[in-house]
């Protein structure tokens, strides 16, 4: 029953029944297998209904076959390339403080700059004392 279902190959099934925690999908006549909610897409996954419903074909990859119960994980996340992530960009916000502190020269200073500075300030205050 199982045996023609390898680790890795991508079938086409269908949906035959919904859970709150997954989908099951027929392969043929008389095996099924669970795609997890976790494997229905990529991203979050709230309500399976909103992406599935039953008796959509869809194209699925097998995850894992369990040889002592016979039971077939499948994903349909795995047959689809992940999305790409944008990076993330500075809200109007951090561009008006970075551009202000670059423009009026200040910002940023290592330590060792301030230590410079500080120890200049500190002999003038000497000097002064005097």
């Amino acid at each position: 029953m199982t045996t023609k279902y390898e680790t890795g190959t991508v079938w086409t099934g269908k949906v035959t029944g919904i859970q709150p925690y997954g989908a099951f999908v027929a392969l043929d006549e008389q095996t099924q297998g669970l795609v997890h909610i976790s494997e229905i897409k990529h991203g979050f996954v709230k309500d399976i209904h909103e992406f599935l419903s039953i008796g959509d074909e869809v194209k699925v990859k097998v995850l894992e076959v369990h040889p002592d119960n016979g039971k077939i994980s499948l994903s349909i996340k795995a047959t689809e390339e992940a999305p790409v992530k944008e990076k993330f960009a500075k809200s109007p916000k951090q561009q008006s403080t970075v551009q202000s502190s670059e423009s009026d020269g200040e910002g940023f200073n290592t330590l060792k700059d301030k230590l410079q500075e500080w120890i200049k300030q500190s002999e003038n205050k000497d000097v002064m004392k005097k």
